[in-house]
Parts: C-alpha cells; sequence; structure tokens
C-alpha cells in the first residue's frame, strides 16, 4: 500500500525496456543523436506546432531554468501560495534567476484566482526601481492539491499576463494527469491558450529521469542552450532521456499510464468517502488524494504497511480538523493496484 508519492514507483516496464535497448552501441552525444531529434519531432506532433525541448533532470531544474529564461533585473514571479517552487524548490528558482522574487497568488482547491493575480500584479504597477517589476507568471497544472486549471481558467489567468506583456509558465510535473483528467489535448491545455513555456515532466508518470522544458517561442532557443549548459543540466549521453521519452509517448503509453493513476485515485477517493473513521478534505481530480484520519487510524494503518504523509493544510482550507486528526496525503501511480486500494478501504472501512 505506497501511495507516499507517485515517485515511489520505479520505472513502466516499456520504459525499463526503451533503456535496455539503447544501451549498447553508440551514438552522438549532447542531444544530437538519432534518438533525441526524433523525440522532439515527436514533440511537436504531440503539441501539434513548431517548438524547442531541452532535457534536464530534474523537475526543480525545468521550473527554475524556465524562470530564469523570462527573468528580469529585479523581477518578480506570480504563482500561487502553494505552488511547488514556492514551498518545495529549497531556493532553486530564485538561485538560478539571479535572484528573482516569487509573489504568492491566493485561491482555493490550489489554484489562483484571475481576479487575484491581478492584484498581486497591480501592486507593482507603476514599476518602481525599489519594489522590483513584474516578470512572468506560472501555474501548476495539475496542482500541488490534486486539482487542475480548466481551460478556462488557463486563457482569463493568461489574459491578465497578456495583457502586461508577461510569459505565462505551466508547471506540468503532473502534466499528463491533468491532461486526462480534463479529457483535451497538449495544444489546447497550453499555447492555445496563452502558455508559453511547460516544465513537461515524465518521472512521475512511469518514466525513470525524464523531464524537459518545453519553448513554444522558438527565438529563446538558443540563449536556453547556452543556460542550460551553465546549471550543469546538459546530459551527455542524452539519448537515455530521448528513449524514455521515445516509450513513454510509443502507443500513448503517458496517457495511459496517467489514466491509471487517476483511476486509482478516484477509487482511494471513494474507499475514503465510504469510511465511518476517515474523511476526504476535497475530491481529487487527479492523482492527489487528502484525507482526514484520527491518530489511531494512522497509526493502525501504517502498522499495516501503508506508505503516506501527514500534510500540513493548505491556507485556504477551513475544514474542521479535531485535535487527535490529522490531515494525510495519498498519491496514487501507474503502479497503483485496485487490490492495493481495496486492501487499504478495508482497513479503514
Amino acid at each position: 500500500m505506497f501511495f507516499a508519492s507517485d515517485n515511489w514507483a520505479g520505472a513502466h516496464p516499456k520504459i525499463s525496456a526503451a533503456l535496455s535497448a539503447h544501451a549498447t552501441g553508440f551514438a552522438s552525444p549532447y542531444g544530437t543523436s538519432d534518438i533525441d531529434r526524433a523525440v522532439e519531432e515527436r514533440f511537436k506532433e504531440i503539441f501539434e506546432r513548431d517548438l524547442a525541448v531541452f532535457f534536464v533532470a530534474t523537475g526543480t531544474a525545468a521550473n527554475s531554468l524556465s524562470l530564469a529564461t523570462v527573468s528580469r533585473i529585479g523581477g518578480v514571479a506570480f504563482m500561487h501560495r502553494e505552488a511547488h517552487m514556492i514551498e518545495d524548490e529549497c531556493g532553486a528558482p530564485e538561485f538560478l534567476t539571479g535572484g528573482a522574487r516569487l509573489r504568492p497568488v491566493d485561491g482555493s482547491l490550489g489554484r489562483m484566482t484571475a481576479e487575484n493575480l491581478e492584484r498581486a500584479i497591480s501592486h507593482f504597477e507603476p514599476e518602481a526601481v525599489h519594489a522590483g517589476r513584474p516578470m512572468a507568471v506560472s501555474i501548476t497544472q495539475a496542482t500541488e492539491v490534486g486539482t487542475v486549471y480548466g481551460l478556462d481558467d488557463i486563457e482569463t489567468i493568461a489574459a491578465v499576463a497578456r495583457k502586461r506583456n508577461l510569459p505565462i509558465h505551466m508547471d506540468g510535473a503532473r502534466f499528463a494527469n491533468a491532461l486526462i483528467a480534463l479529457d483535451t489535448t497538449p495544444a489546447e491545455m497550453t499555447w492555445k491558450r496563452g502558455i508559453d513555456i511547460v516544465s513537461f515532466g515524465g518521472t512521475k508518470n512511469g518514466c525513470w529521469c525524464a523531464e524537459a522544458v518545453v519553448l513554444f517561442d522558438t527565438s529563446k532557443a538558443h540563449e536556453f542552450g547556452f543556460l542550460r549548459k551553465r546549471s550543469a543540466q546538459l546530459f551527455s549521453k542524452s539519448r537515455f532521456i530521448g528513449a524514455q521519452f521515445d516509450a513513454y509517448f510509443a502507443d500513448d503509453l503517458w496517457l495511459e499510464t496517467a489514466r491509471h493513476s487517476n483511476a486509482m485515485s478516484a477509487r482511494l477517493a471513494d474507499a475514503i468517502e465510504a469510511s465511518a473513521k476517515a474523511r476526504l478534505a476535497w475530491r481529487p481530480q487527479v492523482n492527489e488524494v487528502f484525507a482526514i484520519l484520527d491518530s489511531d487510524m494512522i497509526r493502525k494503518a501504517t502498522e499495516a504497511g501503508a506508505a503516506f504523509y501527514p500534510w500540513n493544510p493548505p491556507s485556504w482550507f477551513t475544514g474542521p480538523i479535531a485535535e487527535n486528526e490529522t490531515m494525510c496525503r495519498f498519491v496514487t501511480s501507474y503502479a497503483t493496484t485496485s487490490e492495493e486500494v481495496d486492501r487499504f478501504g478495508a482497513l479503514i472501512a
């Protein structure tokens, strides 16, 4: 019963097979091999347009370098208060942008609103050397609390940024999960709604180590190449990242794995809703479930082998939590089985 994180899951067998298949022989390094180029063309097909794609090692690198490529002196980037870049990147975005600030924007269920974004940006208008100046907007899709921005939400937020000529970044660590939840296409969820840059994650969805920065403005590609190298994110044997993405996209494996992990979270949420000893904090849309359990149930579940994390309630959460209760986060993955979910459901029934 491994619900601690989708990072706990190993690599999908088809991803492992692709790595093994490319483990022998020779291929040119640093993103110049046939498989690297083939994957870049596949990204273009998936997003239905010309673009530039750069492999990096981690989601932290993808997010931080995405902001760095649009950084301005005195720059301020706007994102939800509980965004991963604010809460969980150890200052990497600030460091790699050369000192940009991250400005939190409020909104319930992990989604900032266009109105709150408007207010946050207007705090820096007109630009003043003492306060700094707006630099970019970032949305997390799916969010840190298992919800998604609707397509209209993305478009409305992008319109606020566009009014001020601010680029829009999407943190897509769980990009495929959001895509399945919205039943849409990559193009519709990104550039057609105003997104300029995507941190495209594969690691949480069955890859071993496959993250990418996708630039829809290809004029930034030349500079980004230098930025990636300076940040120690240029792989020598990049064919092994390419091989993962090649297998990830083949026969829509990436959508299959995301569909499964979303289905397992819905099944888990149903089990929690049916329990007399646990309750949902809110209904999940992707593969993260947040629930409130009492101390005895947490102990019992942990002793039975369930792995999950206690979680600090988000700033916007107003539901009751008693003294002997704790909010907990459960994450499903491509490797989660219905049997695991049902075992946990029986445990808390």
